[in-house]
């Protein structure tokens, strides 16, 4: 368009139309009923996240003990904290647990979507997709009591089957080097549901004109998944990663359930130990301080997860 056509039809080369109000980015006045709409969400964040956080801060500088009044101790408690020979257990136990999940729900939960997005009958689709997510609808606390009772070595089903192959069973929550490797795998078995869904809604976003397209120029099936099919999901791969990792970083139900820890704190976690500390040994101000280092070491993992997505994340 000219600028003499533009002038005709009111505009100009620059700006909007004469006749558009213009728009400013500073706050309208009497804008307040938004802060009215936003106020439930406010009042909510600040009881139930930045209410307990400042709290948390300012415990982790008392010795408490919930029976006499609390005592200023500065920075003690993080001095006792990292001096702690169990603490660099436990955080180890954690990590191994919350790398483990991250990496067997990513390529457990992307090869159960593949499978389950090729052509195959609708009806056994949608039972094979139910099949799969129906364990994360059940409680944590049924799904460790089904599993304390399918993995018990004297009258498990598991172990007397395998008893009939010639294998002997190991003691699967009695033995050190069992211990973590079996709770893994039932929170596996329990929250892969969840993973697989993510993974599904992020596999049917594919648009299949592409893998047309990629077939046509000669693709091969192992092409398609590396060069087509993992760069759009990359997004789905990120965010199901970050999701897994924070949740398995506060596993406490089965630990708890199943185990208390043991044997030879080879199964304790971070939030086990800091219910341990808090809720049985009522040292509150230790527990709080714990919780602060828990705090922390998601929000660099987060932000280090963020940082790296930069490189292999397709928007």
């Amino acid at each position: 368009m000219t600028t003499s056509a533009r002038l005709a039809a009111g505009t100009n080369a620059t700006g909007p139309p004469s006749g558009t109000p213009r728009t400013t980015n500073r706050p309208a006045k009497g804008s307040w009923q938004g802060y009215v709409f936003l106020s439930p969400a406010m009042i909510l964040f600040i009881a139930f996240i930045g209410g307990p956080f400042v709290a948390a801060i300012v415990l982790s500088l008392f010795s408490w003990d919930l029976l006499t009044p609390p005592k200023f101790v500065g920075l003690e408690n993080f001095r006792a904290m990292f001096s702690d020979p169990l603490m660099l257990r436990v955080l180890g136990n954690t990590f191994v647990f919350a790398l483990a999940s991250v990496v067997t729900h990513l390529v457990g939960g992307l090869l159960l979507a593949l499978a389950v997005n090729r052509a195959m009958n609708r009806v056994l689709n949608y039972f094979v997709r139910t099949a799969i997510f129906f364990p994360f609808l059940i409680s944590w606390a049924a799904v460790s009591l089904l599993w304390r009772y399918v993995l018990d070595p004297t009258f498990g089903p598991f172990t007397y089957y395998l008893d009939k192959l010639g294998i002997s069973a190991p003691g699967w929550f009695t033995d050190p080097d069992w211990a973590l490797a079996s709770i893994i795998g039932i929170d596996f078995w329990h929250t892969i549901g969840f993973t697989f869904i993510i993974m599904l809604a992020g596999l049917q976003t594919v648009p299949k004109q592409l893998v047309e397209a990629a077939r046509t120029d000669g693709a091969n099936n192992r092409q398609v998944f590396f060069n087509v099919t993992i760069p759009l999901m990359s997004p789905t791969l990120f965010f199901a990663s970050v999701i897994t990792f924070l949740g398995a970083f506060q596993i406490f139900d089965p630990v708890q359930i199943i185990t208390q820890g043991g044997p030879d704190n080879s199964t304790m976690t971070v939030i086990m130990y800091l219910y341990e500390k808090g809720f049985e040994a009522f040292h509150i101000g230790y527990a709080s301080a714990v919780a602060l280092l828990v705090f922390i070491i998601m929000m660099l993992v987060t932000l280090l997860q963020f940082w790296g997505a930069k490189k292999w994340v397709h928007d």
